[in-house]
């Protein structure tokens, strides 16, 4: 996967390089050349992006902008005829507030880092088609999250 980054600081590419690379295999869903773009925005920009494309004019921690129309169960190989002439399969974009995910790291008491660490993921299970609306589609959304941080030792605690 490769993964576009803008206003991302260096010691959040690394940890969601490693966060996508283990959700991609985790959910089996590597495939040749999928590019992601990850965002960190103000709130002033989250709000708007949300208010635009969602109708909610309110400030929120995390959007994703899928590309492809990807339904949980399927997978990102299943989308194999919507390779670009370059090769690539652009899945989407991952916009994350960064002052959200502090006020939310404090209000949940762990650490900005993880909390960072489950938006992107949340943002990138989004793509790959999970979702939260139907209580069963929840549970399998919060296992595979839990599952995929659990196995990176990205737990809900101070300082980790």
């Amino acid at each position: 996967m490769k993964i576009n980054f803008e206003d991302v600081n260096f010691r959040y590419r690394r940890l969601i390089k490693k966060i996508y690379r283990k959700a991609e295999e985790y959910t089996n869903n590597s495939f040749n050349e999928v590019v992601v773009t990850v965002s960190f925005v103000n709130e002033k920009r989250i709000k708007e992006l949300n208010k635009n494309y969602r109708k909610v004019d309110k400030v929120t921690d995390v959007l994703s902008f899928p590309m492809l129309e990807i339904i949980y169960p399927q997978h990102v190989k299943d989308f194999s005829k919507e390779v670009s002439p370059d090769g690539t399969l652009y899945l989407g974009d991952v916009v994350i507030c960064p002052k959200r995910a502090k006020e939310q790291a404090k209000e949940y008491g762990h650490s900005k880092k993880r909390e960072v660490a489950f938006l992107a993921l949340h943002g990138l299970l989004h793509l790959y088609g999970y979702d939260h609306i139907k209580v069963e589609d929840e549970k399998i959304m919060k296992n595979t999250s839990k599952e995929i941080l659990n196995e990176l030792n990205i737990k809900r605690m101070k300082n980790v």
